[in-house]
């Protein structure tokens, strides 16, 4: 869940996410689901002449498996925070 609620913060935020079939989509984050899949409005394809199909497309939505990376804004990840949740989080696993 620390990636769900890392991306939940992330809304209405610009991101870059490149799928498994090398696309890589430019947009604003619009939603994010517990599987991560992602909403995206206003995207911009990076590479058009590689996928002229998708010049036109404004708004998609992208299953969280097709997802290679996503690239996040470094100035909207609170990295102090993420370790020390990722911390919280790994005690409560080895607590089980």
């Amino acid at each position: 869940m620390l990636f769900y609620s890392l991306f939940k913060s992330l809304v209405g935020k610009e991101i870059v996410v490149e799928l498994k079939n090398d696309l890589r989509i430019r947009g604003t984050l619009h939603s994010v689901d517990q599987f991560m899949n992602l909403k995206l409005k206003e995207i911009r394809v990076e590479d058009e002449e590689k996928h002229p199909h998708m010049i036109s497309v404004r708004h998609c939505f992208i299953r969280g498996s097709v997802v290679r990376y996503a690239e996040l804004p470094p100035e909207a990840v609170d990295t102090k925070l993420l370790q020390d949740s990722s911390r919280v989080e790994a005690r409560a696993q080895t607590a089980k």
